[in-house]
């Protein structure tokens, strides 16, 4: 299956792309890069966040809601990103000791589907 994704790394930088083979417990996947084509290798390690989306084509203006409660989705959370970004969520599988974990988003409309949190990007996890 192929997957749009944003990937955002630790130092600020993002990419867009596709990849087909992104797996939480692996280290590394590949980024058909959006535009070029260019197909690279991405360490998990160097990233902050990939962010699975329904298209490139985001709306700043949108507003996405955090107050929205969600069945399905595990417990909501907030997460503190060590850059000062916060993303409230929902996931079913954190724990501290992983490399990372996914986060559905509380609004429904919002443009990412999923976002895999890289913990070691992350400066603060709590259940809300």
């Amino acid at each position: 299956m192929i997957n749009r994704v944003v990937i955002h790394y630790s130092d600020g930088k993002i990419k867009k792309g596709e990849t087909g083979d992104f797996f939480p417990n692996k280290n590394s996947f590949h980024l058909k890069e959006e535009g070029s084509g260019e197909m690279q290798q991405v360490d998990i390690q160097n990233l902050k966040a990939v962010y699975f989306v329904e298209s490139f084509n985001g709306d700043n203006a949108f507003d996405e809601k955090d107050d929205v409660e969600r069945s399905g989705f595990g417990r909501k959370l907030k997460v503190l990103f060590k850059d000062g970004e916060v993303q409230y969520g929902y996931t079913q599988g954190y724990a501290p000791n992983r490399s990372g974990f996914f986060v559905s988003p509380c609004d429904p409309d919002s443009n990412n589907l999923r976002i895999f949190v890289i913990t070691g990007a992350t400066e603060k996890v709590q259940f809300v």
